[in-house]
């Protein structure tokens, strides 16, 4: 399975992570280039990046059909209004303005941003899977993916709607 191209990988993997104590998100930063090794992070910024990452997955479950948590999209939202960025003339086109957690959320938002401008965001998508939501990049030509795995999710819905059936 392929991940997103370019910097939008880096937004499947936020979407896809799991850190929920300061340490795991201080690592996942660190690790993704992101933040730098040591810095200090706090109970409040997990629940920000947590809050950003969930409204991501709803936003994503909607690129695959699925209607949107509409507390999730509001708490993404929020967070978004909260983390500055600029545009600029430089080829990135925005640059996050924020210090602690805004920094690194708002680089995630800036590559959500310019995948929107290009058309890549629709084809990043969460799972249909209810017990699943794993964030993939549909590279199908028609953009008709609806599950991250087509041997696990995919194979257990058509089970489940073969054993519905008969």
């Amino acid at each position: 399975m392929a991940s997103a191209p370019g910097q939008l990988a880096l937004v499947e993997r936020f979407v896809n992570s799991t850190a929920a104590t300061p340490a795991e998100l201080g690592a996942w930063l660190a690790e993704h280039g992101l933040a730098e090794a040591g810095a200090s992070w706090s109970s409040q910024d997990v629940g920000r990046a947590a809050e950003l990452r969930e409204g991501l997955r709803a936003l994503l479950l909607a690129n695959n059909g699925v209607a949107p948590d509409p507390a999730a999209v509001a708490g993404a939202a929020a967070v978004a209004r909260d983390v500055p960025l600029a545009v600029s003339v430089e080829p990135a086109g925005l640059e996050p303005l924020g210090a602690g957690i805004a920094a690194p959320l708002g680089r995630l938002l800036a590559i959500v941003a310019r995948a929107q401008a290009d058309g890549s965001w629709a084809r990043l998508k969460a799972c249909q899977a209810e017990d699943c939501r794993w964030a993939f990049y549909d590279s199908s030509r028609n953009r008709s993916r609806t599950w991250c795995s087509m041997s696990v999710c995919g194979n257990r819905a058509k089970a489940r709607a073969y054993r519905a059936r008969h």
